[in-house]
């Protein structure tokens, strides 16, 4: 539905970005006397920056300093319902809208200080809230706060600020949020403590498909420092007055709980046929036919895989919930606190309305991870106490077996080439679980806990968001290449034998890795430079600009060849019309491949914060980096067996490349998000420096030298 508001004029307008849904002024923007503004945002913080973007989009709009802008965190008491902060669509969605919001909320207190000085409004200038006449009258936002003001429906018709007039857009801020994290203050949901406040626990069967038999608690009821135990369905917890407590008497409900287990999973060393043999939703996601038929030489085809994929949040999830009277206050570091509340409003047999759900940072934050499924816990403990705050901290194992996947990912692509090495017709086809299980988009709560109550709600599949909102298993399948024919198949794999739900860039970060893997054994088939192969069919000029520029940056046409040392390329634009990412990496292989250096160009347009942009692909990068060559979820025919470090090893510190991040500059172009831009490209050009160095083709993630020593015999 296109949503729009009438001007004045009787035209009709659309409003920008998330200002469609949340229309009022006074949902986004609030004046003091006391000489700040309160700035409304439902996008939340997660480690992303989003926090000091906005802040530096409404000082611009509003022409104030910095410091004059506070955020409050998202809440549904207060905030504009924004959904989910996902898909690096934050600055896209709600910068937009806070940008003409605040457009419009500086002409409408222009127009209010034009009438209170008796001045005409073309006299007037803001400086850092002060409203000056060119006759020296003057006034400010303050003087003139009155909340009426902005009580009313956004038109669409007050102009933001263009790119030449910017003054605190585009320039680098230093991050609000970091000086806490870095000096150790308490800022992490972890860290908050209420009044005489629970802790609670809750116990976890043994295996997803596992059903609870029996259960003696008699012992545990006993312990000095339990409150109660909490038994509903299979969902079994308890309250202790401390942690230590807690942890004992989860020790003691664990030994006490017999389970009926069986054989559900999949074997995991077979994972990719295994994938392929389900039952699917089929579906052609796009398709060009050639305008002239050319004669095929030869036809290429390759596999791609990848395993499931955990968060790897170095903080564990944890929540925080009180029943105060007839509503339930919940604190959560979810990226979706409607969702939630919508959620969890029948899971717990309550109305929305009686829900207050309240954003706290969390330590780590990836996509859909536990950030729910823990406020749940808290939730349902909280309503087995008379109004005492409940808080949950799940344990590292709870962390890594429990929270929803990144599914895994199997990918088929096929060339046909002419004489010349030129590409004929292009085939991709992908076979993947739904990418997305978050709370709020199903018509059963999506929530862990719920499944395990007496009236369990059913687990259904999960959902894969159409193309149009970027796409799930396909987000990224379309190439920006002008091939002359392609076809691109989806099969929506419907059996989830694990929890699959949203990873950081979804499907991207695979069928980038697929095409991006393929095009350079085309290109290597051509006899033809990996760059200049994919320069020859790039129109899009600022495609072929972040290739050129990085790999200008990289020294790739000076390279060196030398044993054991490879070189890469990758690229992408995410979800064909995000931000344009190229990826240049070096690695060295040895034991196990290490990546020295990785050189990135990225175009975003409009950029807000020039650093915050170069810490999120960096960031990006570096993830992906861990991804590529040593993560994957283990698992044997019942349950998940990687829920530790140990089995789950990410990337260490000591092992993180050089990054180096090239933005290109186009304050021209509407901004765009970048924290998932180089996901699938620093993947490709990780696997593509491995062929460079070995001369192996790696297509099943990730790169261990264990898989590198099996291909090379």
């Amino acid at each position: 539905m296109n949503l729009a508001v009438t001007s004045a004029r009787g035209t009709s307008l659309p409003l920008p970005g998330s200002l469609r849904v949340n229309r009022r002024l006074a949902q986004w923007l609030k004046f003091h006397v006391d000489g700040y503004v309160e700035v409304f945002s439902g996008k939340v913080e997660i480690g992303q920056g989003i926090v000091t973007a906005l802040a530096q989009i409404a000082a611009e709009e509003l022409d104030l300093a910095l410091d004059q802008v506070r955020m409050v965190p998202a809440s549904t008491l207060v905030s504009p319902d924004e959904a989910v902060t996902s898909g690096s669509l934050s600055v896209q969605e709600s910068g937009t809208a806070l940008c003409h919001a605040c457009a419009e909320a500086r002409a409408i207190y222009l127009h209010a200080a034009a009438a209170r000085l008796g001045v005409p409004i073309e006299t007037l200038r803001v400086d850092n809230g002060r409203i000056v006449s060119s006759s020296g009258a003057q006034t400010s936002y303050w003087e003139l706060a009155d909340d009426t003001l902005l009580d009313r429906e956004a038109t669409g018709q007050v102009a933001p600020k263009s790119s030449t007039q910017h003054h605190i857009v585009g320039t680098s801020v230093a991050r609000r949020d970091l000086s806490d994290k870095i000096f150790g203050r308490p800022c992490f949901i972890h860290d908050l403590e209420l009044p005489r406040m629970l802790h609670g626990r809750v116990l976890r069967p043994p295996s997803p498909d596992a059903t609870l038999l029996e259960l003696d608690d008699a012992k545990v009821r006993a312990q000095a420092s339990v409150v109660t135990v909490v038994r509903d369905g299979s969902f079994i917890g308890v309250l202790a007055e401390n942690e230590a407590g807690a942890d004992a008497a989860l020790k003691a409900l664990a030994a006490g709980a017999t389970w009926r287990q069986r054989a559900s999973l999949p074997d995991e060393a077979a994972l990719a046929t295994w994938l392929v043999a389900q039952e699917a939703e089929t579906s052609v996601v796009d398709s060009k036919a050639a305008t002239t038929r050319r004669p095929v030489a030869r036809t290429m085809n390759a596999r791609y895989s990848r395993p499931y994929l955990a968060h790897g949040s170095i903080g564990p999830s944890c929540a925080l919930a009180q029943l105060q009277e007839s509503s339930l206050h919940v604190w959560t570091h979810s990226q979706g606190i409607f969702n939630l509340r919508k959620d969890l409003a029948p899971a717990l047999g309550l109305a929305a309305n009686q829900i207050v759900v309240e954003h706290v940072q969390g330590a780590g934050c990836y996509g859909h991870n536990g950030a729910d499924d823990v406020a749940f816990d808290a939730a349902r403990l909280a309503l087995a106490v008379d109004g005492r705050p409940v808080r949950v901290q799940w344990s590292r194992a709870d962390e890594l077996a429990w929270s929803p996947f990144g599914p895994a990912m199997v990918v088929d692509v096929e060339a046909d080439l002419d004489d010349a090495g030129d590409i004929v017709a292009w085939r991709h086809t992908i076979w993947s679980n739904g990418h997305t299980s978050r709370p709020g988009r199903s018509k059963t709560p999506a929530l862990l806990g719920a499944w395990h109550l007496d009236n369990a709600f059913e687990r259904l599949p999960a959902i894969n968001p159409p193309v149009a909102h970027g796409g799930g298993a396909e987000r990224n399948a379309i190439p920006l290449y002008t091939f002359p024919a392609w076809q691109i198949v989806n099969h929506w794999v419907l059996a989830m034998p694990l929890r699959a739900s949203a990873l950081r860039s979804l499907g991207a970060y695979a069928n980038v890795f697929a095409i991006e893997s393929f095009i350079d054994e085309v290109a290597t088939t051509a006899g033809v430079d990996p760059v200049a192969y994919r320069l020859r069919y790039l129109d899009d000029p600022r495609a072929r600009a972040v290739v050129e520029r990085a790999t200008a940056k990289f020294g790739w046409s000076s390279r060196q060849k030398s044993d054991g040392i490879g070189h890469g390329v990758g690229f992408a634009r995410y979800k064909g019309g995000g931000a344009y990412c190229a990826v240049l990496a070096e690695i060295e292989a040895e034991a196990e491949i290490r990546v020295r250096r990785l050189v990135i160009a990225i175009d975003a347009g409009l950029v807000i914060n020039p650093d915050g942009v170069a810490n999120q692909i960096e960031g990006s990068a570096i993830q992906a980096t861990s991804w590529t060559l040593k993560e994957a979820v283990r698992f044997d025919r019942e349950r998940v067996t990687s829920d530790s470090w140990q089995a789950y090893p990410i990337l260490r510190c000591s092992g993180a490349p050089v990054v180096d991040v090239d933005i290109v500059s186009r304050p021209d172009c509407p901004a765009v998000g970048v924290g998932e831009a180089a996901q699938g490209p620093t993947a490709a050009a990780i696997a593509n420096a491995v062929f460079d160095a070995l001369g192996i083709r790696m297509r099943e993630l990730p790169l261990t030298g264990e898989r590198i020593r099996a291909a090379i015999g």
